[in-house]
């Protein structure tokens, strides 16, 4: 393996961390306290894109800037501790680590509310990059010189194939392993429990 291998960059929501109960519970009180409907349970159906691009299917676009304020206020209240690890994320991390690599987390997310919910649950990355989308996000990528991103999203595969970067999906969020495939992704996995697994594999060729 070269010595770019060696970094490895995750996506956050659903692929390290189940982000629906704390996002569910960010978004009804969102709407309690603006007075605006918002069909929560739809909205975890989508996780992925920028909270912005949600929001705009409950709010005129003059007040979008302020509820994504409010929101983000109250996501390190309502929302850290209600969001559980994947199934197999820690051991993911670590198995990168135990190959000499470095893990980095490439998130759509805004970055102190990302640090927040891999500190509560004990995931320690050497970066944390946030508010980055789909292709953007091949800009940290291509930065930290990552040749490995993984994530649930075909916004993920989208990034990875910009940055040049080897594209592992995980069909752990909205998207189907079929979806996740015809985006170009260079493997599917069912969830990362089966990554260490693969990274072993990845990294003897």
């Amino acid at each position: 393996m070269t010595s770019r291998a060696f970094t490895v960059g995750f996506d956050l929501d659903m692929t390290l961390i189940d982000s629906r109960p704390g996002i569910h519970a960010c978004f009804r009180e969102l709407s309690a306290r603006t007075g605006t409907y918002i069909d929560a349970d739809l909205a975890i159906t989508r996780l992925g894109p920028p909270l912005l691009d949600e929001l705009v299917n409950w709010f005129p676009e003059e007040r979008i800037e302020a509820m994504a304020d409010l929101y983000r206020e109250m996501y390190s209240t309502i929302a850290i501790t209600a969001t559980p690890a994947m199934a197999g994320a820690r051991e993911a991390i670590e198995a990168v680590r135990a190959a000499g690599g470095r893990a980095i987390v490439v998130t759509a997310k805004y970055a102190p509310n990302a640090e927040l919910h891999l500190e509560h649950l004990g995931i320690e990355a050497d970066a944390v990059i946030g508010d980055l989308w789909a292709e953007r996000k091949a800009e940290a990528l291509l930065e930290h010189g990552a040749a490995v991103y993984v994530g649930d999203h075909t916004g993920d595969v989208r990034g990875a194939r910009r940055a040049d970067a080897y594209s592992v999906a995980v069909a752990t969020g909205p998207c189907p392993a079929e979806e996740l495939r015809d985006a170009g992704a260079d493997v599917v996995l069912t969830d990362l429990t089966e990554f260490p697994a693969w990274l072993t594999s990845y990294a003897s060729r």
